[in-house]
């Protein structure tokens, strides 16, 4: 079966559970206000995503502001157990899939201790949501692999170097993206044979970025990775008028199907990286229900 899901926010609710403030106006108050309406949102938004059928959702990496920031002085893993506990219970349930996906700074192979040591802590703050809400390693962390610094013979090894560095609660949910300009499959694999982390098959960046493999070939192993979970595959396609590798406004239907068909089993959890949200993942549901691949 394929489980086809969203990220971060609906099209179609008048809520989103990645409100944000400005680091100048921080306080306590606020915090709390902006965070206890992010996770009602975040509720909100799990409950219509099961009752339409999207088995598969990214949380926003804004969930908690400034979570991962020294400005953050409230105990909120404390304060709100209650509430991320029954989130989970609501996810588990229902089998609903849950991700994250830090930003881009996230970069666990930079050259900077400074932006490392940042990086461990953002980590950690993604880690704590899955673990206050009673979510298994098979919820994953998905994160690029980082710079290449002039270097990405160095890039690859300080990546596992800095992996050690990383509190087991991360570890063990890490999972590495091939992207569209740096790291191919062929070179996540590199990662993944060195501490194990899976790949995250993303079809637009493997299209811009490969070692030469059918798209097929390139899924494959990449599945191959995946010993403790489902495989989660990133579905988008090329945007019109836009830079290379821009994800699309809307789904491309025709694409979507050719995409169906060039893979080898019908059996992971599908991220639409799409502009319109869960607008093209009920069109992309539609199509896996007709393809018989629910």
């Amino acid at each position: 079966m394929i489980r086809v899901g969203f990220v971060g926010y609906s099209l179609t609710m008048d809520c989103r559970s990645s409100k944000k403030f400005r680091l100048a106006s921080y306080s306590e108050e606020r915090f709390c206000a902006t965070l206890e309406s992010n996770l009602a949102c975040l509720a909100e938004i799990m409950r219509y995503s099961v009752e339409h059928g999207m088995l598969h959702f990214r949380i926003s990496s804004e969930l908690v502001p400034f979570a991962s920031h020294p400005v953050c002085s409230v105990d909120w893993a404390t304060r709100y157990a209650s509430v991320f506990a029954e989130i989970g219970a609501y996810a588990r349930e229902h089998d609903l899939r849950l991700s994250t996906h830090p930003g881009q700074y996230t970069l666990i192979n930079s050259t900077s201790e400074a932006t490392v040591a940042a990086s461990v802590r953002e980590l950690e703050y993604h880690a704590q949501i899955f673990d206050l809400m009673g979510m298994d390693a098979t919820h994953k962390i998905q994160i690029h692999v980082g710079g290449i610094y002039g270097d990405k013979d160095a890039s690859i090894p300080r990546f596992v170097e800095n992996f050690a560095r990383l509190p087991p609660a991360v570890q063990r949910r890490l999972a590495v993206e091939n992207d569209d300009r740096l790291y191919s499959v062929a070179d996540c694999l590199r990662i993944h044979e060195a501490v194990g982390t899976p790949i995250v098959f993303d079809n637009l960046h493997h299209r811009l970025l490969n070692a030469g493999e059918p798209l097929a070939e390139a899924f494959e192993l990449a599945r191959r990775t995946w010993t403790d979970a489902r495989m989660m595959v990133d579905y988008s396609s090329q945007g019109d008028k836009k830079r290379i590798g821009a994800h699309a406004d809307t789904l491309d239907e025709a694409d979507f199907r050719a995409f169906l068909d060039g893979v080898p089993t019908r059996d992971f959890d599908l991220m639409m990286e799409i502009k319109d949200k869960d607008l093209s993942a009920l069109k992309a549901l539609r199509i896996v229900e007709e393809a018989g691949a629910t």
